[in-house]
C-alpha cells in the first residue's frame, strides 16, 4: 500500500498563519496588516504565478497562474493567534495539536484529503495526472526552472528548485523566530517556568527554547504519526533514521479511519491541554509576535 511522505518542511507550512506585521516587544500584540500592506501581498502572489505560467509556456507545457482563495480568518482564529486562552482551549479540546484531528476532521482542519475532494483544487494537479511518466518528468524539471526564474523575477530571492521554494520558506521562519524569539529574555523565563510544570506532569522536555517549547508537544504527536506509518509501510525501516541537518526528516503518513485515530487524538486532546495550562503565561506573550512573524514570511514570499 503506497504510504504519503511529506517533508517537514512542508508540514510546518501547513499550520503557517499569522495575522501581523513585523515582530513586536514581548508585551505587545502583533499589529494586523494594512489593507494596502495585505492588497500588495496578495498582487505579488498574482505576479508570481503569472511568471510561472509564461516560463512553462515558454518551455512547452501548459500551467494555470493560479492562487488558492483565502478564507476569511474568524473572531476565533485571531483569538488564538493573539494567545487567547479560552479560544486555544476551546480548539485544542476538540482537535489537540492538529496531528491526529485531521484523520477525523479533515474538512475543518483542510486536510490533504479534503484539499484533494475541494472545488477550489489546484487545476495543474489535473494537467499533471494527464501526463506520462516521461511527460511528468520533464515537466517537473520545467517547474523546477521556472520557479527559480520567477523567484529571482518576483521575490529577488535566489532558488534551487521548486521544493527549495518551500524550504526557504520554512527556514527563514525559523531564523527569524529563532533570532527574535529565542533570545527575548521575558520569553525565556516564561519558557523555563512551563518546562518546569511539564516535567511536573510527567511530560520530556529537551528543549526549553521558547520556539522548540512551543511545538514541543506536535513534534511529540508527529513522531507518533510517523511511527505508525512506518509500521504500516514494509518498504522502510520502523525507526526513523537520524534527523538531517537541515531538519527536513520525511513523514511517513498512516493510513487511518476515524475510529482508528480516535484513541490517538484522545491521548493528544490530553497532552494539549496540559500543555496549554503549562503555557497559561506564556503562550498570550508568545503566539502574537509567533503570528506576525509567519505573516511576515508569508507575504515575504508570496506564500
Amino acid at each position: 500500500m503506497t504510504r504519503k511522505t511529506l517533508p517537514t518542511a512542508l508540514l510546518a507550512l501547513a499550520v503557517l498563519c499569522g495575522c501581523g506585521g513585523a515582530a513586536e516587544t514581548a508585551t505587545e500584540t502583533a499589529a494586523a496588516p494594512s489593507p494596502s500592506a495585505a492588497a500588495a501581498a496578495k498582487d505579488k502572489k498574482h505576479q508570481l504565478e503569472a511568471a510561472k505560467a509564461d516560463c512553462m509556456k515558454q518551455k512547452g507545457f501548459k500551467y494555470v497562474a493560479w492562487v488558492k482563495p483565502e478564507q476569511p480568518q474568524s473572531d476565533e482564529d485571531r483569538r488564538r493567534d493573539a494567545g487567547d486562552y479560552q479560544a486555544m482551549r476551546k480548539h485544542r479540546e476538540k482537535y489537540g495539536f492538529e496531528i491526529f484531528a485531521e484523520f477525523i476532521y479533515p474538512k475543518e482542519l483542510n486536510a490533504p484529503a479534503a484539499q484533494m475532494a475541494s472545488p477550489n483544487q489546484d487545476p495543474n494537479m489535473k494537467l499533471q495526472e494527464a501526463l506520462s511518466e516521461a511527460q511528468l518528468g520533464a515537466y517537473h524539471k520545467a517547474k523546477d526552472a521556472c520557479m527559480v526564474t520567477a523567484g529571482k523575477q518576483v521575490l529577488g530571492v535566489t532558488l534551487k528548485s521548486n521544493i527549495d521554494y518551500y524550504n526557504q520558506i520554512a527556514l527563514t521562519r525559523r531564523r527569524l523566530t529563532a533570532s527574535t524569539l529565542d533570545s527575548d529574555p521575558k520569553l525565556m523565563e516564561l519558557a523555563t517556568a512551563m518546562a518546569t510544570c511539564l516535567k511536573g506532569k510527567g511530560y520530556t522536555v529537551t528543549d526549553t527554547a521558547p520556539t522548540a517549547l512551543s511545538k514541543r508537544g506536535q513534534d511529540a504527536f508527529i513522531k507518533e504519526q510517523d511511527k505508525i506509518g512506518r509500521e504500516q509501510d514494509d518498504t522502510v525501516p520502523d525507526v526513523a533514521p537520524p534527523a538531517k541537518k537541515n531538519g527536513n526528516q520525511p513523514i511517513h503518513m498512516p493510513s487511518l479511519t476515524a475510529e482508528q485515530a480516535k484513541p490517538y487524538l484522545a491521548k493528544e486532546i490530553k497532552a494539549a491541554l496540559d500543555d496549554l495550562e503549562c503555557g497559561k503565561d506564556f503562550y498570550p506573550v508568545f503566539t502574537p509576535r509567533k503570528s506576525a512573524i509567519d505573516a511576515q514570511v508569508k507575504a515575504q514570499f508570496a506564500f
